[in-house]
């Protein structure tokens, strides 16, 4: 009997669980046809934004996040249909005067796509508000202090320090302005050095801030001198802020979705935190065998797309290979950048090449490989200028068919410098004592035990008035390739390591474009042949270094062990240092003059 009344138990039991269509409650239609909420995106701005690609070491390679990456996910959310709003949390953002012109165009160009950009801020300064400024509305806590109080260089001199310790900069330089080693042959700014920063320094006043607070605040009605009433008013609390209409709501950042909810009128709104970052591969310290992940090679793209590729000078210029400075800055190494655009020139999906240069130049050898191998190139050749591109940085760009840079980008100091650090009186304070026995004229003119004499002096100015020569018509050249009426009598006049912003640049004709790394590789693709429309892949290059790499090469340590425990303020200080540190060697130096860091 149980075995003949199984079946139709079982059938009964399927028929009851499929209930008719027509019977569906309408609670569970409106449920299916509900929408999604909508997404406000978060990105954090903060840290160093550096350029130039990140590694793909599971360990270090995710730490941090390139300035590229930050725009690219500000772009991401741009695109993303889901997206309602975009809300930047400001946090003391690295970003130079070049890149913030770049994110400020790149937060324009997403309030064009119809969308809100909202900026926060528990504190800030200068940079932080130019770029937050730029958004549809400005949040700060209570507590929060906005430091608004105008824009300042400073230069450290170590003459003195040098002069206690019985060490002589004994240096040479071609152009009145050229004062890269002023720092260490004076203890203060010479007339022509100080009528050149104070230039630049009042074009970042007039057009970088007051300009763009001006124009990125229309509805206040601002004129640049009630602006610069208020920056003379700085700095502000929160409260004073909101008061000036510098910042148009106190609230905390919890409380930011809930406002730009109730602004949008929208019925739900999930916050995205970290919007569009990408996570790496993940490191298990627990686990012993996962070191050998550091240990593996690179992943390799395989993809076959046309593509543009995209080389980074980043940091001081010198002889052999890139990396960390001893200061923890960046090293532009020849040796690097010729492997990369020989990469770049050999891949036959490369169709072009942008040169983005953040560099304040450094060895003039070194950059005139660097050059060599870029006018080599038979591919179009871009170059795209970042916060600093001078000096050497300027020089690698006469390559280049055409070159763009930001307003606020510091460049030009077309000029030389070179000499030597004597040691001599420091070895006395020690009680060291040297005896050299030489044979030849100028046998003695690279020992650091005695300083230049005259005729040693002579030579050696010979040799770099020759450099200083060849930097002159390469870049009456370059300049004459891109269109350029220059005549050399005209260029001297530019040159003599006179430093110039991007906008004055443009003005007298040392560069060609205001515009973005994105205007850089739409011009690639022209030049290319490519039709706009063409889509592309970027080939960031050079390839960063491993793990592996920096402990073969047994500068990991050593540097981190330098840069680590020093406090960022004395830090900053020394850094006027690296490029001494790093260019003892090399006989003659194309680098800007001083650390100029204006805030």
């Amino acid at each position: 009997m149980l075995r003949r009344r199984l079946p139709c138990l079982i059938a009964l039991t399927f028929f009851i669980a499929l209930p008719a269509r027509g019977d569906e409650k309408p609670a569970e239609k409106k449920a299916e046809e509900k929408k999604a909420p909508a997404t406000l995106a978060q990105i954090r701005l903060s840290g160093s934004l550096d350029e130039g690609p990140v590694s793909d070491d599971p360990l270090f390679g995710s730490l941090s996040e390139t300035f590229k990456t930050k725009l690219d996910r500000i772009r991401k959310a741009k695109a993303d249909p889901s997206v309602a709003a975009l809300v930047l949390h400001f946090d003391d953002a690295g970003v130079g005067w070049g890149k913030l012109d770049e994110l400020r165009r790149a937060i324009a160009e997403f309030r064009k796509a119809g969308k809100k950009v909202y900026a926060y801020l528990d504190a800030g300064d200068s940079h932080d508000y130019l770029a937050a400024v730029a958004c549809d509305r400005i949040f700060m806590p209570e507590s929060g202090t906005l430091m608004l109080t105008g824009v300042r260089t400073e230069v450290t001199f170590y003459k003195d320090l040098f002069d206690k310790i019985g060490v002589k900069a004994d240096m040479l330089q071609m152009g009145d302005f050229k004062g890269a080693a002023e720092p260490f042959t004076r203890n203060s700014l010479s007339k022509e050095n100080r009528q050149q920063l104070e230039s630049v320094l009042e074009d970042y006043y007039e057009n970088s801030l007051v300009g763009a607070i001006v124009a990125s605040r229309p509805a206040k009605k601002w004129t640049a001198e009630h602006v610069k009433k208020l920056i003379d008013q700085g700095p502000f609390t929160a409260k004073a802020a909101l008061a000036a209409g510098l910042v148009d709501t106190l609230a905390y950042a919890d409380d930011v979705r809930e406002a730009v909810k109730t602004e949008l009128k929208a019925e739900d709104l999930k916050l995205a935190k970290n919007y569009g970052k990408e996570e790496g591969d993940k490191f298990d310290f627990s686990n012993p065998l996962e070191i050998f992940k550091l240990f593996a090679p690179p992943k390799k793209s395989t993809s076959k797309g046309t593509k543009i590729a995209v080389v980074y000078a980043t940091g001081i210029i010198t002889t052999g290979k890139g990396g960390k400075s001893f200061l923890g800055g960046e090293i532009c190494g020849s040796t690097t950048m010729v492997e990369a655009i020989r990469h770049a020139e050999h891949d036959k999906t490369v169709k072009a090449i942008v040169l983005r240069v953040d560099s304040p130049g450094g060895s003039a050898l070194a950059s005139d490989l660097i050059w060599n191998e870029l006018r080599r190139c038979k591919k179009p050749v871009i170059a795209s200028m970042s916060d600093v591109a001078a000096s050497g940085g300027y020089y690698i760009s006469m390559a280049a068919q055409k070159i763009y840079a930001e307003p606020s980008t510091l460049t030009g100091s077309i000029g030389v410098v070179g000499g030597k650090m004597v040691i001599g009186g420091a070895e006395d304070k020690l009680g060291l004592k040297t005896e050299t026995i030489s044979r030849g004229a100028h046998a003695n003119i690279l020992s650091i035990e005695t300083p230049f004499s005259d005729s040693e002096k002579a030579a050696w100015k010979a040799v770099m008035q020759d450099i200083y020569d060849q930097f002159l018509d390469k870049t009456l050249e370059g300049r004459k390739k891109a269109g350029k009426d220059l005549t050399r009598d005209g260029l001297v006049k530019l040159a003599g390591g006179h430093v110039w912003t991007g906008r004055q640049a443009k003005a007298n004709g040392l560069v060609d474009e205001l515009g973005t790394l994105d205007d850089a590789v739409a011009a690639a693709k022209e030049l290319a042949g490519l039709a706009k429309d063409t889509k592309t892949e970027l080939l960031l290059l050079p390839r960063p270094r491993t793990f592996l790499d920096m402990l073969l090469e047994s500068k990991f340590d050593s540097r981190a062990a330098l840069s680590m425990p020093l406090p960022p303020e004395l830090l900053a200080k020394l850094r006027g240092l690296d490029a001494l540190l790093h260019l003892r060697g090399e006989m003659a130096w194309a680098v800007m003059p001083y650390r100029i860091d204006v805030r």
